[in-house]
């Protein structure tokens, strides 16, 4: 057995500081790597939701990808899941989906040429039917008005 040498505070000890020291450094970066794996993961599948909270299923059609119970919906989150392990952006997946499905895939229809429609057609027919119920009820206390009279 080798001999135990006393170190600075005169107690004996296998270590010497800079040994100790280094047992420090590699034990606080193992914890780091550990710790970090799993929230890789976490990361990992928080984005693969939001991403399938975006497409739409071929088969439900009036579910996201991250609601549907159908097949292809899983084997699509899947493939989100691997692009993202890949090192794909976001914006790269959904562009891939919408290369094979068409914007059709996208639950968020893009704002642009005549989709532009289907944005302010909401507004346009709150104002009308504003519009309309205002002029009618102003019609309606005019004539009890001048059956009042």
């Amino acid at each position: 057995m080798a001999p135990v040498r006393p170190n600075d505070n005169g107690r004996a000890s296998g270590f010497g500081p800079r040994a100790s020291r280094r047992l420090c450094v590699i034990l606080v970066i193992t914890v780091l790597l550990l710790a970090a794996g799993p929230a890789t993961a976490k990361d990992l599948d928080a984005r693969a939701a939001a991403i399938a909270a975006r497409l739409r299923c071929p088969v439900c059609q009036n579910e996201s990808v991250a609601d549907s119970p159908a097949e292809l919906a899983a084997q699509m989150r899947m493939l989100i899941r691997e692009k993202l392990a890949a090192g794909e952006t976001d914006k790269q997946i959904v562009d891939y989906f919408v290369s094979k499905y068409g914007e059709w895939i996208l639950l968020e229809p893009p704002r642009r040429g005549l989709l532009w429609i289907v944005w302010l057609a909401p507004a346009v027919a709150l104002l009308a039917g504003g519009y309309i119920a205002r002029s009618y009820l102003r019609r309606a206390v005019r004539s009890s008005n001048k059956l009042e009279q």
